[in-house]
């Protein structure tokens, strides 16, 4: 576990706004440190945003953190909860499991929950055949076979929001809003009155979120994650909640930073091509990961998924701008600049 990895991700429960508290739970390997669980003080009850991930240490963490504000697992009325991922939406499974809470998650998650209930995870692997990745697929196949020995982390919702809704919570009201990309059915809360942005993954303050490795993969991933920055620069600016990281003072500078980010890496993928590469995944070897730049082999396996799915949302995206072509041959989807063979690499 690293609960203290950075000043952000220490245990507790801290106040970032008149009845809001920011909650770290901490996340096993050194990753990403820690996940915020967000409280929300409201005249129907206690609402977390985000649950956490559904480990012991976890969730005496998150109990003890509520013990400090004079409430425990009881006082909890609703997870309105971000997406699917086992860090944000685990934790309330099993708390629903002993107290009944209520769960609400955006409906275009149904599709991803349906093939994690279905056992379905050879989904996923054969993505990599897709993207030329072929030598990962084995391993990650072994990989997917070790999760969940117990029971099933995952259940469905008690309710789906569907489109942007308000979600009035006594005193309070927060708006849903749909913002696909990191996955297709991810959400943000936003408290309009308090000028506030539960943000989940979807715009954090250090970090980019992984976009296009899910179980029931969206056609144009990186597209959709654009499209969904820009329309939080139709919304006033707020104050930045982030899952991962400390709470930040501008959405709307935080979103500028990450298009930005995004165009420098469509046009460095887009070279990786006429360089050579001809698949997501000779492309992605061809490319620095995390801040550090650091190289393909170097990052473990998990990661080096994370990558080659990352890359071919870089390129479907390409491809759509006329940047690129592509085609597929025996089930590989290759990649090349207009007027480049695509045997060329």
């Amino acid at each position: 576990m690293a609960a203290g990895s950075g000043p952000w991700a220490e245990p507790g429960a801290f106040e970032v706004a008149p009845g809001v508290h920011r909650i770290p739970l901490p996340l096993p390997g050194d990753g990403l440190h820690a996940v915020n669980v967000y409280s929300v003080e409201t005249t129907d009850g206690l609402v977390l945003i985000d649950s956490g991930w559904g480990l012991r240490e976890a969730r005496d963490l998150l109990e003890s953190a509520l013990n400090s504000l004079d409430h425990d697992f009881g006082s909890v009325s609703r997870f309105l909860v971000t997406h699917m991922h086992r860090d944000h939406y685990t934790m309330a499974v099993e708390l629903r499991r002993m107290f009944g809470t209520r769960i609400a998650l955006g409906i275009g998650e149904q599709p991803n929950l349906d093939v994690v209930l279905a056992g379905e995870a050879e989904r996923q692997v054969s993505d990599l055949r897709a993207w030329g990745a072929t030598a990962l697929q084995s391993k990650l196949r072994a990989m997917l076979g070790q999760r969940d020995p117990g029971r099933p982390s995952y259940e469905l919702p008690d309710e789906w929001l569907s489109g942007t809704q308000d979600i009035v919570l006594g005193d309070r009201t927060l708006t849903a809003v749909p913002t696909p990309g990191h996955t297709r059915g991810h959400v943000v809360f936003v408290d309009a009155a308090a000028g506030l942005l539960f943000a989940g993954d979807h715009v954090l303050p250090h970090i980019t979120p992984s976009i296009g490795f899910e179980p029931a993969r969206a056609r144009l991933p990186l597209g959709d994650y654009l499209d969904s920055l820009r329309l939080m620069r139709t919304h006033p600016d707020m104050r930045l909640l982030p899952a991962h990281g400390p709470v930040a003072p501008s959405v709307h500078a935080r979103v500028d930073e990450l298009l930005e980010h995004h165009e420098q890496r469509l046009a460095r993928t887009a070279e990786a091509v006429r360089d050579g590469a001809g698949t997501a995944f000779e492309a992605a070897r061809r490319l620095g990961w995390t801040r550090r730049e650091r190289a393909f082999d170097t990052l473990d396996l998990f990661n080096q998924v994370l990558a080659v799915g990352e890359t071919a949302a870089h390129l479907d995206v390409l491809v759509v701008r006329g940047a690129l072509k592509s085609s597929t041959a025996n089930g590989v989807v290759e990649y090349a600049a207009p007027g480049q063979s695509n045997s060329e690499g």
